[in-house]
């Protein structure tokens, strides 16, 4: 092609004079230089577009903006801008069409609670937990994974897998995240109207620990909007990318995701693109004279 053949002169230009060049190629001299521009160009962006596969790969779900900040963290200086050209080029722009399945069930007598945190301004960690259920599909069954996020670091701090919608489940999770981090006084756990969560026997565990209970209005999606999102991004990056065998593959790798990557690896925009961990710890040494 020509513009190989000019690639390969330009490295060697000290041999031939640019009319030379021409004249061999037979085409005029604009030409010559309109394609060398062009293959500079390109050129310049061989490795930063290696950079945005290989972040896309790792990341499915992360747009422009979630990426610029995974370049930044290694180490190119390049704006949202271009990094949104490169991706829309390279058809890198993630889609999302798949719905979920819900497995909440409020219709039930047990106690409900007023939504306390509606009204709540976070200041820091274990002011607020949040907890919901989502489904998980193996290859031959559907698995059920109750979870514990701290609204304020959106980490996930319990978590439990299991064949069952039982309350056990998401006593489990609960347990977990008492275990990894104490109460802290006036703590408030947040949840969805389930019976799951509003049975008496995870009342009591809440109430033993001197947690205050809070839960959402009826039909209100909006009131528990981080613990969907969260789950949403579980669903994009680790479950739609994977079939699980068995229960037990499930479970080691969800478990993975959600401590190794998800906690300690994944950018979260509303921590400044920083993983959950990495911003505890920020806070953690913030507050340490």
């Amino acid at each position: 092609m020509i513009s190989d053949f000019i690639q390969g002169q330009s490295q060697a230009s000290t041999r031939l004079p640019v009319a030379r060049m021409c004249e061999l190629a037979q085409l005029p001299r604009r030409s010559y230089y309109h394609l060398l521009g062009r293959t500079q160009t390109l050129d310049q962006y061989i490795e930063l577009r290696d950079q945005i596969q290989r972040v896309a790969l790792e990341w499915p779900s992360y747009g422009y903006r979630p990426m610029t900040a995974e370049l930044h963290r290694r180490g190119f200086r390049v704006n949202h801008k271009l990094v949104l050209r490169l991706m829309r080029e390279d058809n890198l722009l993630c889609l999302r069409k798949r719905h979920f399945v819900r497995t909440t069930d409020s219709r039930h007598s047990l106690p409900v609670y007023p939504n306390l945190a509606r009204e709540m301004v976070l200041n820091g960690i274990d002011e607020l937990w949040i907890a919901d259920i989502t489904y998980i599909r193996l290859l031959r069954e559907f698995v059920y994974l109750a979870v514990i996020l701290d609204a304020f670091s959106r980490r996930c701090i319990g978590w439990s897998l299991e064949r069952h919608l039982q309350a056990e489940l998401a006593i489990a999770a609960l347990r977990m995240a008492i275990a990894a981090r104490g109460v802290k006084t006036g703590l408030v756990h947040h949840s969805d109207r389930g019976v799951q969560y509003a049975s008496h026997e995870y009342r009591r565990l809440l109430e033993d620990h001197s947690i205050r209970i809070s839960m959402s209005r009826r039909g209100n999606a909006y009131d528990n909007a981080k613990a969907e999102r969260f789950i949403r991004t579980l669903k994009y990056e680790e479950v739609y990318m994977n079939e699980y065998e068995d229960m037990a593959e499930a479970r080691e790798r969800i478990g993975h995701f959600l401590e190794e990557v998800y906690n300690r690896k994944r950018l979260h925009s509303a921590l400044g693109y920083v993983p959950p961990a990495e911003f505890e710890q920020s806070l953690l040494s913030a507050n340490t004279p």
